[in-house]
């Protein structure tokens, strides 16, 4: 039998097999584009989880570095703290710095209490407060450099307060004795000042029915007493009037009084004392001066001795005694 090749060409028994092949390249296509598609897909997660583990790393990295600075920054205000102490007030120069350092503080907060700081901002906050911590070393130098002067204005302030404690009781002790001195000068002055009496006498009188006056000595017939003695010249005493103090003793010891007039005085030696009357005297520094006045008794006189005393500054300048006796055979 001859080979015709038309009958080759048209043989339906060759088709079959080139579909066939075709479907093998389109499934290895399919294939291979979803191997590829896996394969970028399993290429991007493993990219995705390198940047999640990157930036969770990251994100440690940011939240350790915020904690070390927040802990740099707390043990910044430790120091702040222990610096100023109780100084809720400062003036000058720390107050200048006070006012710095709050600008800082305030800054570097803004700073650790954001969420979502970057790593450039936290290196900022760090650099802010090394600043602070410069601020707060000057501080504490200047406030170590108060205390020492106010350590020597305290001991120069207790120095002197005793000085001042010494001078206030010299002072007093010079002032007592000013005092005393004053009181013993006036002492001495108003010994010095005192007037003295001389030549006293006591004249019993008589008056008339006509107004005339007649000495005597007979007790019923005496109307007064007349005292008159001589103030001798004092060149301490100063001119004017002066109260003279008189007290009249009655034969019988008693002190003799009037209705108006007596009353008592304090005497330099004889404690308080008993007057009859007050006599004012004027008196001219230097001078000798004649004194007369006149005392009447209420009622009749007793019979013996009248003791007549004067005083002036409580000291007694004179004194005398006359004697009243019984008159006539029928006296």
């Amino acid at each position: 039998m001859s080979y015709n090749p038309e009958n080759s060409a048209t043989n339906p028994q060759t088709q079959p097999p080139k579909k066939s092949d075709d479907r093998k390249i389109i499934y290895g296509i399919l294939i291979a584009a979803l191997l590829g598609t896996w394969g970028y897909i399993i290429y991007d997660k493993s990219k995705s989880n390198e940047s999640i583990s990157q930036l969770q790393n990251q994100y440690s990295n940011v939240d350790s570095a915020r904690n070390e600075i927040q802990n740099e920054y707390n043990d910044a205000l430790a120091r702040l703290d222990s610096a100023t102490g109780n100084n809720t007030q400062l003036t000058g120069a720390l107050a200048e710095r006070q006012t710095e350092i709050n600008q800082l503080k305030t800054q570097i907060s803004s700073i650790t209490t954001k969420r979502n700081a970057t790593a450039a901002e936290l290196e900022r906050a760090r650099g802010l407060i090394n600043q602070l911590n410069m601020r707060i070393d000057d501080m504490y130098t200047e406030i170590q450099r108060l205390k020492g002067e106010n350590q020597q204005l305290s001991t120069s302030n207790r120095r002197l307060n005793e000085e001042k404690q010494q001078l206030t009781t010299e002072r007093t002790q010079l002032q007592d004795n000013l005092s005393t001195t004053e009181s013993a000068r006036r002492q001495v002055e108003e010994i010095a000042s005192t007037l003295h009496a001389s030549n006293m006498n006591i004249t019993p009188i008589r008056v008339k029915g006509n107004g005339k006056e007649k000495e005597t000595e007979t007790a019923k017939r005496v109307n007064l007493l007349r005292i008159s003695f001589v103030v001798d010249e004092n060149r301490v005493a100063s001119s004017g009037n002066k109260e003279l103090y008189v007290a009249v003793t009655a034969p019988d010891g008693r002190p003799v009084t009037m209705a108006s007039g007596s009353g008592t005085f304090d005497t330099r030696d004889e404690g308080s004392k008993t007057f009859t009357n007050k006599v004012m005297i004027p008196y001219e520094q230097g001078k000798r001066s004649q004194v007369s006045f006149d005392w009447k008794q209420e009622g009749r006189y007793q019979l013996g001795a009248y003791k007549i005393e004067v005083y002036h500054n409580g000291f007694k300048i004179g004194e005398g005694t006359r004697t009243l006796k019984k008159g006539g055979l029928f006296g």
